[in-house]
């Protein structure tokens, strides 16, 4: 069985601008407005940024701990 690295694939730059794909375009299936639109797209790139950063953060810290530095 193969094992998932959930870490990379959530950090993924190019997994949240899919996500934001999709989410942009069923908000304009389902006739939101420009500025909803917008702001939800918004919203999830915001997510998708603060997301990846701390994780990325989190496996330098752990490589620094695991090497013996600080």
């Amino acid at each position: 069985m193969i094992k998932i690295d959930w870490k990379r694939k959530l950090s993924s730059r190019k997994l949240w601008a899919a996500v934001c794909g999709i989410v942009t375009g069923l908000a304009m299936v389902f006739g939101l407005d420009e500025n909803t639109i917008t702001t939800v797209a918004g919203a999830v790139m915001s997510a998708a940024s603060v997301v990846a950063y701390i994780m990325a953060e989190g496996k330098v810290d752990a490589e620094g701990v695991k090497n013996g530095g600080e």
